[in-house]
């Protein structure tokens, strides 16, 4: 008997004297001996279906690793601080009958492989296959019957199945560091009292273990022990205050879990459901919004990173703060318009959750962060010219799905390289839809307040305020500059002078060669005809006037080589972006006076990125 019943308790039995676990006569002294068990196991709790925690087969190199292990979820094997720790040189079979998240447990009724950590390397269910059909038959660990474990499971009695549970891979070199281990069996209660059996046992080394007589293993006990005959006496009061209390904790525990997880639902979200989150869920993939998954924060809102535990998938979550209820309905029906926008060069909306206060989209993951990382934080190391020119195309392939390929026209209004976001292989994605608007073919756009950021903004704006694809265009030209010259659009001295980067590449190309504009810090150099090419387009999509500008998919033609640029000059393109400010020709005196900042002001509280 590892366990008595007694809650909160762990249990050992070991081998009396530790184990050769090395031949040093071998050819490899320094190599682990193979070894082979077999017993025979039972658990016992105080219900039929419900237990307390279950017990391990564990071979360690030092058994003071067992003093200081825990009760409870550590199996009475591990504590939280050897957990995970390769120095704990622990090697285990759990057999496990309560599910932990922590270890990433497949559930309350499973077999797992253990190597230092309770966080099994390789887990099965419970259970055997049959030899006569191959099917899987589950066996429940709790269930009260003696069971034996070999390489698998199976019922007592049954003649080792020829198909394993499971299988997997694991040099004892690694894990044992001295000649001898030892080996034998722990288990370990929680807060419900269960006892913990082990009948029999059979172990060799080199060879297979000896079978176990079944008929000669000793009998089980019974069920459960009567209880004495005052027990009622003690415990009944005792149970009743405790009840009291238990009422009184539970309901105030429901009041916290409902305020925690409340949610802002109208009766119009209803056709919206598909797309909708609970914040439960939000809330535990994140952590609860942990600053250890925090993947940026700023006027826009803050960034998490999340994994849902239902299907295991990564996403980044972003909470923006929204007060107002006006243009709540639209702004939602916009997010679930653009959730069914699919391009491999647009970051997925995947969907949307509401509080009282607050917003929260959520969208794929994108693990190499954003690109502007990359042109500016040189400790994140730069990019090579075929890697830029990639996420040029790419990012141009998605501006062209926004403008003609879709069911609508969706103008972006915020092409930037800090919206451009990068996967697991460096492909370029258009990223935040929070300035994002949306009109049907053939119609025209509204005009709106003038949204966006310095450096990006096409001039006609500050006129019209009537997003385009021409706008989102321009916004292109200074991305392509951008990520070419290494440089921003707009940047400012100590003095407060501003330096315009498309007037800078300009002066570049009227000295003689526009190539010399080209970050120097690229790797491994460029392709001087290829930057030759995107650098006029960048100036080709950023001229002044938006009929002067191509289109989308003309831009995707000069990058694929499907059609020659035009035949420009510097001078084709007049005034320099300065000049034609100050003259006031395209820009009026609202859009003059947030030059001087980065960012200008977006439509209303509920545009802080989406």
């Amino acid at each position: 008997m590892l366990t008595n019943g007694t809650i909160q308790k762990k249990g050992h039995a070991l081998h009396p004297s530790p184990l050769p676990f090395r031949d040093p006569n071998a050819r490899n002294a320094t190599a682990a001996r193979s070894f082979s068990t077999t017993f025979v196991f039972a658990i016992f709790g105080p219900y039929a279906d419900l237990s307390s925690h279950g017990l391990a087969f564990f071979v360690a190199s030092d058994r003071s690793v067992l003093y200081t292990a825990l009760p409870g979820q550590f199996l009475g094997l591990l504590n939280d601080t050897d957990n995970g720790n390769r120095s704990s040189h622990v090697f285990a079979v759990e057999l496990d009958t309560l599910f932990n998240a922590d270890f990433h447990d497949m559930n309350s009724n499973h077999v797992g492989v253990d190597v230092d950590s309770l966080d099994s390397t390789v887990a099965a269910n419970a259970g055997y296959y049959d030899d006569g059909t191959g099917q899987f038959k589950l066996l429940t660990l709790i269930s009260r019957k003696a069971m034996q474990v070999t390489v698998t499971m199976a019922p007592l009695g049954l003649a080792r199945p020829k198909k394993p549970l499971l299988q997997t891979t694991i040099d004892l070199s690694g894990v044992l560091q001295q000649d001898t281990a030892f080996a034998g069996f722990t288990s370990a209660t929680g807060i419900l009292f269960s006892r913990h059996f082990v009948l029999g046992w059979s172990f060799a080394l080199d060879e297979p273990a000896p079978a176990l007589n079944i008929s000669a293993l000793p009998a089980l006990p019974r069920a459960w022990p009567k209880p004495r005959s005052n027990v009622l006496e003690i415990v009944l009061p005792m149970a009743s205050a405790t009840l009291v209390l238990a009422v009184g904790v539970s309901i105030y525990a429901l009041v916290r879990w409902r305020i925690k997880y409340a949610e802002l639902r109208e009766d119009w979200e209803v056709a919206f459901g598909p797309h909708r989150f609970s914040y439960k869920d939000l809330f535990h993939a994140t952590r609860g919004f942990s600053d250890k998954q925090l993947l940026g924060a700023g006027g826009f809102g803050s960034v998490y990173k999340g994994v849902l535990l239902k299907s295991n998938m990564e996403v980044a979550v972003k909470k923006v703060s929204h007060e107002s209820k006006q243009g709540m309905k639209e702004f939602i029906a916009e997010v679930v318009s653009m959730g069914r926008l699919r391009h491999r060069n647009l970051v997925q909306l995947l969907g949307y959750c509401r509080r009282r206060g607050e917003l929260l989209l959520v969208y794929d993951y994108m693990p190499n962060g954003s690109l502007d990382r990359y042109l500016y934080d040189r400790s994140k190391g730069t990019l090579c010219w075929p890697q830029r020119f990639h996420i040029i195309r790419g990012v141009a392939s998605g501006l062209l799905y926004l403008h003609e390929d879709w069911e609508q026209v969706v103008i972006h209004r915020d092409v930037k390289a800090s919206n451009v976001l990068l996967d697991s292989e460096m492909n370029g994605r258009l990223g935040d839809f929070g300035l994002a608007r949306l009109y049907d073919h053939g119609t025209d756009a509204h005009t709106t307040h003038v949204v966006g950021t310095m450096g990006y903004l096409a001039p006609e704006l500050g006129h019209t305020g009537k997003a385009t694809p021409a706008t989102d265009v321009f916004s292109f030209g200074a991305f392509l500059l951008e990520v070419t010259c290494g440089r921003r659009p707009v940047e400012q001295d100590e003095h407060g002078n501003h330096s315009v980067l498309v007037d800078w590449v300009t002066q570049r190309w009227r000295g003689g060669s526009i190539v010399d504009a080209a970050d120097t810090m690229i790797r491994d150099g460029f392709n001087p005809d290829e930057v030759s090419l995107v650098l006029k387009l960048g100036l080709f999509c950023s001229h002044t006037l938006p009929n002067a500008r191509p289109t989308m998919r003309e831009v995707m033609q000069y990058l694929d080589g499907d059609m020659v640029l035009p035949d420009l000059s510097p001078e084709y393109f007049g005034f320099t972006v300065v000049e034609r400010m100050c003259s006031g020709e395209f820009i009026n005196s609202t859009t003059m006076a947030c030059v001087s900042t980065t960012t200008m002001g977006a439509i209303s509280d509920l545009s802080g990125g989406r």
